[in-house]
């Protein structure tokens, strides 16, 4: 993942989120070890203190950015925001709201639920009218949004979703699917029917947007208004990158495991077969972050070329894997063992590991040639600033890598063992062959999966509960290294480059609003306080002896 999308990404592996019901490994049920009442009783105080001072302090109209300066003076989703905006990225406001849902689940406590309710009520606020979500939601109004974007969002160098305002909505990281899977588990939860009216705008734009071949554009509805030193707009190409085709197709599974909507099974279907008709031929069969609508895979961002990509061919393999195991049809394994030799064909070679720290795969392959792209910047701002490519892999840029580790022994072995299950094992459980409206949701959505049951696992869980129960401080939060900080917006970037080196930093110069590594800098993070949140719903589990997907 791109250090621009590096954060807490709450949610699930796709496979595992489709195959909550399934076997391989997958989940692991909890063995009962109970624990004293008196430390449930603490868990239970940390989290309601916890809770309620992110709900009562920190939120805006429900909703949250990503972290903020304890004195809330400063906050930041993916860039800088205001006091005004709630960003939907994980981990903003969907993923706070699945935590909640969560929280709610694993106590029977009802400040979780109206916590989630609201969460998902400012969702509704800042859903579009076209049925999805912006990255960001700014409840001062469109004025405000756009002043920010001409200021904040088009002043960060390498944050190009960022420097123009589309009025449309993203399928980017997840951003409509997570919200929408929000609206989905409140609705499902109480049947209440203002949630419904909202889950039915967003279903509709998902299977609106969805084109003919199956797979999803990255923005919708369709523009082309952003051309970047002579690059088309992007937006409108059928985009892999950050799983968008492949959490929408997850997104109306669980939609029609839950609602019995016949309709979405279509969708469902081509949204499946989109990763087989974008394979390349042998013997280059991997993917591209993005094609074409006439599927010629494409470049994205101007540190994005036209080329095969490694990750994604790799996040695809699994993709196809999980495919097979919902369906039984052997058409999504056909072709696994092509792009896993072609992955084998593009490792680097012995001389750049040491270069790629140790990385075994370069992040972009040339078309044609097989050859390893690597992404150079030069400049200090967005203005006089600009992305290269060439096959030297020394002084890549910092903020998207250019290599990759990729367990290609490890994605072999899956295929083989999936291969070799019989059919009725392998589809055991899989919410389309049982029928629509035949499968409840998973029991947790945010809360991170269990390390296998056994003695050390329960140390190290009763220490780890102890020391977050402990560092909550008084005002109710755990301080959490923010890891980064940014330039507050100054002006506009000037035509000529400032002095220094900004080839691999993760800013530029004192105009570029980018977020930028920084130490000792703490805060409220809403990462942290999902990840402690999680730790201890999973000891509340182990000590009430709960299968965790029951």
């Amino acid at each position: 993942m791109p250090l621009e999308k590096a954060r807490l990404c709450c949610r699930r592996p796709f496979p595992t989120a489709l195959l909550a019901s399934l076997t391989l490994g997958t989940l692991a049920s909890v063995h009962c070890v109970q624990a004293p009442a008196s430390d449930t009783r603490q868990v239970l105080d940390a989290m309601k203190r916890a809770t309620t001072f992110m709900v009562e302090k920190v939120s805006t109209g429900g909703g949250y950015v990503w972290s903020y300066l304890p004195d809330l003076s400063r906050r930041w989703g993916e860039m800088e925001a205001r006091d005004t905006m709630i960003w939907i990225q994980p981990p903003g406001t969907p993923t706070m709201g699945h935590l909640f849902v969560d929280a709610y689940h694993a106590t029977g406590d009802p400040y979780y639920y109206r916590a989630a309710a609201a969460a998902a009520d400012a969702l509704i606020r800042g859903q579009l009218p076209c049925g999805g979500w912006n990255y960001v939601v700014d409840f001062a109004g469109d004025r405000s949004l756009r002043d920010w974007y001409d200021t904040v969002g088009r002043n960060g160098w390498r944050l190009e979703e960022f420097q123009h305002y589309w009025t449309n909505a993203t399928f980017d990281d997840g951003v409509t699917a997570e919200s929408a899977k929000l609206l989905l588990r409140l609705y499902v939860e109480k049947r209440d029917l203002k949630y419904k009216a909202a889950l039915d705008r967003a279903i509709q734009f998902v299977l609106d947007a969805q084109y003919p071949v199956g797979a999803w554009p990255q923005r919708y509805p369709l523009l082309n208004e952003f051309s970047k030193q002579g690059r088309p707009d992007y937006t409108s190409f059928i985009t892999f990158n950050d799983d968008v085709t492949a959490g929408n197709v997850n997104f109306l599974i669980l939609c029609y495991q839950t609602l019995g909507d016949r309709r979405l099974l279509d969708a469902i279907t081509r949204g499946m077969n989109a990763f087989l008709v974008t394979q390349q031929a042998a013997p280059r069969s991997g993917w591209s972050l993005q094609y074409t609508p006439d599927l010629e895979p494409a470049g994205a961002r101007t540190y994005e070329p036209r080329a095969l990509a490694t990750h994604t061919t790799a996040q695809n393999i699994g993709h196809l894997l999980a495919f097979y195991r919902l369906t039984g049809d052997t058409r999504f394994l056909a072709r696994v063992p092509e792009a896993l030799d072609w992955l084998d064909q593009v490792r680097l070679p012995p001389n750049v590991l040491a270069l790629a720290g140790n990385r075994t795969h370069p992040t972009f392959v040339e078309i044609g040639t097989n050859k390893p792209l690597y992404v150079h910047r030069h400049g200090s701002n967005v203005v006089n600033g600009a992305y290269t490519f060439d096959y030297d892999p020394r002084n890549t840029v910092g903020h998207y890598s250019s290599f990759r580790q990729i367990d290609v022994d490890g994605l072999r072995r899956r295929y083989q063992q999936t291969r070799a299950l019989p059919r009725a094992e392998a589809t055991r459980g899989s919410p389309l062959l049982a029928g629509p409206g035949s499968t409840p949701l998973p029991r947790y959505f945010a809360v991170t999966e269990p390390e296998p049951p056994g003695a050390a696992s329960r140390a190290r869980a009763e220490e780890s509960v102890a020391r977050l129960v402990s560092s909550l401080n008084r005002q109710g939060y755990w301080p959490a290294e923010l890891g980064t900080t940014s330039h507050p917006y100054r002006g506009d970037g000037s035509k000529q480059a400032a002095p220094g080196d900004f080839s691999q930093t993760l800013a530029g110069d004192e105009t570029d609003t980018s977020p930028y590594r920084v130490d000792h800098l703490l805060g409220i993070s809403t990462a942290a306080y999902i990840r402690n949140m999680s730790a201890l719903i999973r000891y509340l589990d182990i000590s009430q002896g709960r299968d965790r997907e029951s």
